[in-house]
């Protein structure tokens, strides 16, 4: 069979294998047969998930109705915002390399490793890297290997999004088991962590009775895993939040790592310095008249602001003086707010549903909707508007409207499914010579 050379797929990655700090890169490249520790790939592995914070809060609030790029230099970008098939395929490429190369890395650890925790950890990290790849372009391509530079073009055929979600599926029940919640190393996987995670992969997929099951056992669970949910919303987020009670996964950032090719550029929410969002990429006006109609004053203050003498809302969960702060992946007022979707979409009545949102809407200065809703119908509203406000600039958006069939409903114009995915970058289609194909519209 025909064979090429493939760097993002066939790059064999390694870091010193005494390294224990996650702020390391790998320093060389060699052959995994010749490797007899492995932490240090584990961490690379860990380490290549900073290449998709940028985008994935982009792709999350941009292409929904949160954000927005509308001005010079990312007049492109205005794309993100309605039914056009002109967004740029090779802003997604940094994020597209990162994400493979930390399942390159997984693999290896997997594949060779003989420490049932960090073949967990590893499964938990390759899920977490197929499930945001397949969230953004649908079928994608699936190595399960620790595969050489050279490699069948076979590897390299996308996968349906079916597939791809067993794989995932697969791993994090694997994870589930090999993995605690006891002494955890900062910024590690745990069993709770691959648990919420595979709760959200099942919400993704539209799986409310397996959803419902797994997101049940994180909130039972959670207090006892030392997660709970702050008192003070701001707490959550700012200088010194990073990996507080709340949190039960966040990929660390350090100021002194780039995060892909992003670092320094206007839509840097979590790059090197400059300010989270900047005159180009405003929020929406829906989004702060969503927060008007709510009188959600605590969280509208903590998630925008408007500068003097500008008319523009600018995004500051994450601000400037956060450039290091780390980006939460799943914290517990998500899945609070999942569990409660869950269990709605599953018949659950609404006197038992909407209490669950107490503590998340307590917090924000807002009253108990117990008794206010009863039907199904409205009670999925309640909970899709709580998720907004609570969410909002988290990268969360975008995914939610589409899992939901919102998509239309909520942007108020008519989107073609095509988009509902993003293009696969351009230069992985020429490197690949055409084995790997365009998402159709592109």
């Amino acid at each position: 069979m025909k064979k090429i050379n493939i760097i993002v797929l066939g790059l064999m990655l390694v870091v010193s294998a005494c390294s224990t700090d996650l702020d390391q890169s790998p320093s060389n490249i060699t052959s995994p047969d010749s490797l007899t520790d492995f932490e240090g790939v584990l961490n690379s592995a860990y380490n290549y998930q900073t290449g998709s914070a940028t985008p994935m809060s982009v792709m999350g609030d941009f292409r929904a109705d949160n954000a927005q790029f509308d001005e010079s230099p990312h007049n492109s970008f205005a794309a993100f915002n309605g039914d056009v098939a002109s967004m740029e395929g090779d802003f997604f490429q940094p994020m597209y390399a990162a994400l493979y190369k930390s399942i390159l890395s997984a693999n290896t650890v997997i594949e060779k490793s003989s420490n049932a925790r960090h073949i967990g950890e590893a499964k938990f990290l390759r899920a977490l890297a197929y499930f945001k790849l397949v969230k953004v372009f649908g079928d994608v391509a699936v190595n399960l290997s620790a595969a050489p530079s050279l490699i069948d073009t076979s590897i390299l055929k996308r996968q349906p999004a079916a597939d791809v979600y067993t794989q995932i599926i697969s791993d994090l029940n694997d994870a589930k088991g090999a993995l605690n919640n006891d002494g955890i190393p900062t910024g590690r996987a745990s069993k709770i962590a691959a648990q919420a995670l595979l709760g959200k992969v099942y919400m993704q997929m539209g799986d409310y009775v397996n959803a419902e099951t797994q997101l049940a056992t994180v909130v039972s669970g959670a207090a006892g895993a030392g997660v709970a949910l702050k008192a003070n919303f701001a707490d959550v987020f700012g200088p010194g939040s990073d990996l507080n009670s709340e949190i039960i996964y966040a990929t660390q950032i350090s100021g002194s790592i780039a995060i892909s090719d992003y670092s320094g550029s206007t839509f840097a929410l979590w790059s090197n310095g400059g300010d989270t969002k900047s005159d180009e990429d405003p929020i929406t006006s829906d989004l702060a008249d969503a927060f008007d109609a709510a009188g959600d004053v605590v969280r509208k203050n903590v998630t925008m602001s408007v500068p003097p003498l500008s008319a523009y809302r600018l995004g500051v969960k994450y601000g400037a003086a956060a450039a290091e702060q780390d980006f939460i992946e799943i914290r517990l007022a998500d899945v609070i707010l999942l569990y409660a979707e869950a269990l709605n979409e599953n018949g659950t009545a609404a006197s038992t549903v909407l209490p669950l949102l107490d503590d998340i809407r307590t917090r924000a200065g807002l009253t108990s909707l117990t008794g206010t809703v009863s039907s199904q119908a409205d009670v999925r509203t309640a909970i899709a508007n709580e998720r907004r406000l609570e969410l909002a600039l988290e990268g969360q958006r975008w995914f939610d409207l589409v899992r939901t069939g919102s998509v239309d409903a909520e942007m108020g114009k008519t989107i073609n499914s095509n988009y509902y995915v993003f293009p696969i970058p351009t230069s992985e289609i020429f490197a690949s010579e055409g084995v790997i194909t365009q998402n159709a519209g592109y």
